[in-house]
């Protein structure tokens, strides 16, 4: 049995969570009134697959827009797929939930942001991230949305 409840986690799971019925929503019914979408992702996952080009751009992180113009939006349970227009040029991409930094749809002031704190003990995973939450103290910590308010 483990000594703590790992909120950290399981709220990222969470979140990630909501992050796939949002855009599953999206893939059945398209975009609803002015919703859209910013989402920064870690181009240097794994599983994250993009263009060389892009890759090369982008060599840590790149923030993709959903809004006007995109296809093949395919999610499955450990990410997504996407088409999206670069200059003209359709691009597909996959995003694994697990790469995405923030989700934020200014539309309705609403933002996600995914934190990674490197762990200090080596039998844990080094990209142990973290939601504005601090397992150590044992009050509540408000997270402020301003950054992404109009």
């Amino acid at each position: 049995m483990t000594q703590s409840i790992d909120y950290g986690n399981l709220m990222h799971r969470a979140m990630r969570g909501l992050i796939q019925q949002v855009l599953e929503g999206v893939a059945a019914d398209g975009l609803p009134g002015e919703h859209h979408f910013f989402i920064t992702f870690d181009t240097r996952h794994p599983d994250a697959k993009l263009a060389d080009w892009l890759r090369a751009r982008y060599p840590e992180e790149m923030t993709v827009v959903i809004q006007h113009w995109f296809a093949d939006l395919v999610i499955d349970p450990e990410g997504f797929a996407i088409t999206l227009n670069f200059g003209d040029a359709p691009e597909p991409l996959y995003i694994p939930f697990d790469a995405v930094r923030t989700f934020v749809d200014p539309s309705v002031e609403f933002g996600l942001r995914f934190e990674t704190q490197p762990s200090d003990d080596d039998d844990e995973d080094e990209d142990e991230t973290d939601l504005e939450v601090e397992e150590t103290r044992a009050e509540a910590e408000v997270v402020s949305l301003d950054t992404w308010r109009k």
